[in-house]
């Protein structure tokens, strides 16, 4: 196994992304974050958009994983959907590429078929991003170096499922079966539930929103202030 794993080993990654009208979407604003993650004690960065990845990796010294965020025709969430990304994502340094390890076509290719192919042309590591456990299983057969439940509940197979919280029982139930590292990633949004993915079996916890996304957690508490105030 990869060095980069032992060290990030029931460590903390903190996904550092931004979108739209944010006003920290920018490569400056990304790795601001990355930087005070550091400080915190993250262990790694997660990283959207070539600039931002190479931003982060060149300024702040710790483990990237590297992705490109596009669409499927059905407007869900694809992540580095194609060869080019690939290629581009290697060129920014990253350590570690997230690729979709959904079953859904992409170039012609299901997540698992895709990932096959990418750890025939490069020599890079490859997190594969799934949402169930077949697709978990798939992904490790196909050689990705680790597998992450971060679309869980983001597919259209996944979406319809009310419960809130982290998927607890998918992580448990790959970290059982598989002997590549299993990262949790997915609506981990308080301590307890990054504490219970570890005795789950996970490698390792990442934290996005939580974390990093300011605009999204003003936004819990003004709705929790309004409907109280009603």
């Amino acid at each position: 196994m990869d060095d980069l794993f032992y060290k990030i080993k029931n460590g903390l990654i903190v996904s550092c992304q931004a979108e739209g009208d944010d006003p920290f979407n920018s490569p400056e604003g990304v790795t601001l974050f990355a930087r005070a993650a550091k400080l915190g004690g993250a262990c790694a960065i997660r990283s959207e958009g070539i600039e931002k990845t190479k931003m982060i990796v060149s300024e702040v010294g710790l483990p990237a994983i590297g992705l490109i965020k596009s669409k499927f025709e059905d407007g869900y969430v694809r992540i580095t959907g194609s060869f080019d990304d690939v290629e581009n994502l290697i060129e920014t340094g990253a350590n570690l590429i997230a690729i979709d390890g959904t079953f859904r076509k992409r170039q012609g290719w299901s997540g698992p078929e895709f990932i096959r192919e990418v750890k025939k042309r490069y020599n890079c590591l490859v997190m594969a991003d799934v949402a169930t456990y077949s697709e978990g299983i798939a992904c490790a057969e196909a050689g990705a170096d680790c597998i992450s439940t971060t679309l869980s509940g983001y597919t259209p197979e996944t979406k319809g499922n009310p419960k809130q919280e982290p998927d607890f029982e998918l992580v448990e139930k790959l970290s059982s079966r598989i002997k590549i590292p299993v990262i949790a990633e997915g609506k981990i949004n308080k301590t307890d539930y990054a504490k219970l993915m570890i005795e789950h079996g996970a490698w390792a916890v990442v934290v996005g929103t939580a974390i990093t996304r300011p605009r999204v957690i003003t936004s819990w508490f003004v709705d929790v202030i309004k409907k109280e105030s009603r």
